[in-house]
């Protein structure tokens, strides 16, 4: 090389070497300013890390759940006056066409003559449920308990006797924990506002805000046995507006109620975001954004606790007399639970039962089926998360917790008979076996990196099965070591 060209050389090393550290500089001022511009807030996420007492850990492990929505809007079926409604049955009070009065006159038909709280019970504990959130109050402000604040209750019904008490009695007996549903929205009552715009709509929502307060103590103090509120209805401007009440309501709740478990639906900041603050921070002790639907991968739920709340049909939360559109098949739903606890959130499955109390038969199919499924497979599930393995194509992966122990569960068959997985870079595959037969093992064929085949040509099923694995640790690592490598 001659001289010159070494110069322009060594020019260019410079030249190159100075855009570099630029580059650097920018990009650490970009951090910077990004750590610099994260707002202060004093109603924002005041947790950032998981949970992890008894309570959470016990929610963790659920797995699968059940919701029940059941009230007034039960009697009138979707449909009013010869009309069908074509909108979510819960929601017809809100229908332009049935005037407020005759709804809210239907507490006098309330009668559910067949409502067995121990056959409810007894339906899930086959299902494989291991919680239930029920409706208390919807939009409508109709109570299914007799409230001391206000007349528009079961008490004031032909029935008259408190529907929440015996399924709590029903369900713990059962060893079912039991979550309330409670609406901030409320049709109902005249101190309910949309949004906040006068100095009077101030007034009324103040007594609205200490209403509220006040049916969450009753419902504490009138079933201490329960594990959490279900909140819903918190998406008006006038919730967004009360921040800080909502954010005192939650505190106060749990030191009345230590342990007690918030989803992310009640509060706003003094931003007025929800579920996630104005620094995209999850407010809650769980990510209640999953209604009916998802995620696609891990990355979605950000590292977050997280459920799905799924309905049978479509859409459709209450019981109406025809179901809109597609109603979901045993195995669909199976399959929508797999994907949950595989990408470590709870699955819940909603009913509706009609206005005597009893459930419609798509359902009381649907629930016998999951809990035949769930007799044979349910350790795949309960206490189970995030495998952390690549996700293949013939189904879902899901891992015992502090286990070295992952279960597979196939929904298609691959035609070559045998079962790819990529396990991560320090687990090898002890064995694998059918999860119902633990002494037939099947052959494993460890391949290049980390993939390994697993022959089960032997299965002949027609529904989703589980085959268990057994890992142990690389090259004599401890799962010690393996947790801090990782």
């Amino acid at each position: 090389m001659s001289r010159s060209n070494k110069h322009g050389h060594f020019i260019l090393s410079k030249m190159f070497g100075c855009l570099m550290l630029f580059a650097i500089l920018i990009n650490s001022s970009a951090v910077n300013a990004q750590q610099q511009t994260k707002l202060i807030l004093q109603h924002g996420s005041h947790q950032h890390a998981k949970r992890m007492d008894t309570a959470m850990l016990q929610w963790r492990a659920y797995g699968l759940g059940q919701f029940i929505h059941w009230g007034l809007y039960s009697i009138l079926e979707g449909k009013w006056d010869g009309i069908k409604y074509n909108g979510a049955a819960e929601w017809i009070r809100s229908w332009k066409v049935l005037p407020n009065s005759v709804y809210d006159s239907l507490n006098l038909q309330f009668n559910p003559i067949a409502f067995h709280p121990d056959q409810w019970a007894a339906m899930a504990k086959q299902m494989g449920v291991k919680y239930l959130t029920i409706t208390t109050k919807h939009h409508d402000g109709f109570c299914l308990w007799p409230s001391a604040f206000t007349d528009f209750t079961v008490a004031h019904s032909p029935f008259q006797e408190d529907v929440i008490k015996p399924v709590v009695e029903a369900y713990n007996k059962a060893g079912i924990d039991v979550y309330l549903y409670y609406s901030i929205m409320d049709w109902h009552n005249l101190d309910w506002r949309y949004d906040l715009k006068t100095k009077e709509d101030s007034i009324a929502f103040d007594r609205f805000k200490q209403f509220t307060k006040s049916q969450l103590t009753e419902l504490v103090n009138r079933y201490p046995s329960i594990k959490g509120f279900w909140f819903d209805g918190t998406w008006d401007e006038s919730w967004k507006k009360s921040g800080a009440f909502s954010d005192s309501l939650e505190q106060y709740l749990k030191t009345i109620h230590p342990g007690l478990i918030i989803g992310s639906r009640l509060r706003a900041d003094e931003k007025g975001a929800r579920h996630f603050d104005s620094n995209n921070e999850l407010m809650g002790d769980y990510e209640q954004g999953w209604e009916r639907k998802l995620p696609v991968t891990y990355a979605d739920v950000h590292g977050n606790d997280w459920e799905c709340v799924m309905t049978i049909p479509e859409n459709g939360w209450g019981y109406a007399e025809n179901w809109m559109g597609h109603w979901k098949s045993s195995y669909e739903l199976i399959e929508m639970m797999v994907r949950s606890v595989s990408l470590g959130g709870n699955f819940v499955v909603n009913f509706g039962p009609k206005a005597n109390g009893e459930f419609r038969n798509e359902e009381i199919i649907d629930a016998r089926e999951m809990g035949e499924w769930m007799q044979q497979n349910k350790e795949a599930i309960y206490n189970c998360e995030y495998a952390g393995w690549d996700k293949q194509d013939w189904g879902y992966i899901t891992k015992k917790r502090n286990e070295n122990k992952f279960y597979l569960i196939v929904f298609n068959m691959p035609l070559s008979g045998k079962l790819k997985i990529k396990t991560d870079k320090l687990s090898l595959i002890e064995k694998a076996y059918p999860i119902a037969l633990p002494q037939n093992q099947f052959l494993v064929e460890p391949m290049d990196n980390g993939n390994f085949y697993i022959d089960i040509s032997s299965i002949k099923s027609k529904s989703p099965f589980v085959i268990a694995v057994v890992t142990k640790n690389a090259k004599g690592i401890t799962v010690e070591d393996k947790k801090t490598l990782q």
